[in-house]
């Protein structure tokens, strides 16, 4: 039997750009995922669930909203150097995947692969990390018109991030 996306997440949460799908567990957050708008809206199953959704809610309506929220620890030792600093990078202001690299001492490509790899998009926000000449890519896709693209614009747009 084939899972369906409300058992998947523990909340299911409709923002401007689609959706927002929330996976918690053992206390922690497992995971956010950017979904599409035909998804339904699921009330949180856990309290975890319920502040993680209203703290969304709370970013949608103020974009310098910080997240506070307990992250499983998952990703690399890279990886989890790359998004402490993503996560340094306030709102409304974007870098570039060369200055995370060379903030960290590391390589642009490797950066945009942590970014890609990201389980926690907004609380970190891997949409302020940019290409030199462009948007670049979002959520391991840069098809200029994929849904991925579309939310990491509206995004920086939400954060008064013009010419994206």
């Amino acid at each position: 039997m084939k899972a369906q996306a409300g058992d998947i997440f523990s909340a299911i949460v409709h923002v401007p750009f689609g959706a927002v799908g929330i996976r918690t567990s053992a206390g922690v957050l497992q995971e956010m995922v950017y979904l599409p708008k035909h998804f339904r809206e699921k009330d949180a199953t856990d309290a975890l669930a319920d502040k993680a959704a209203k703290q969304v809610l709370c970013y949608i309506e103020k974009p310098d909203y910080r997240f506070r929220l307990p992250l499983a620890e998952v990703g690399s030792e890279f990886q989890r150097k790359v998004w402490a600093a993503i996560s340094s990078i306030p709102s409304g202001e974007v870098r570039t995947y060369g200055q995370i690299a060379k903030f960290i001492q590391s390589a642009p490509r490797a950066v945009g692969q942590a970014c890609g790899a990201n389980w926690f998009p907004l609380v970190v926000p891997c949409h302020r990390v940019t290409a030199s000449g462009g948007i670049g890519g979002f959520s391991h896709h840069d098809s200029e018109d994929c849904f991925h693209i579309g939310v990491k614009r509206w995004l920086l747009a939400h954060e008064g991030v013009d010419g994206y």
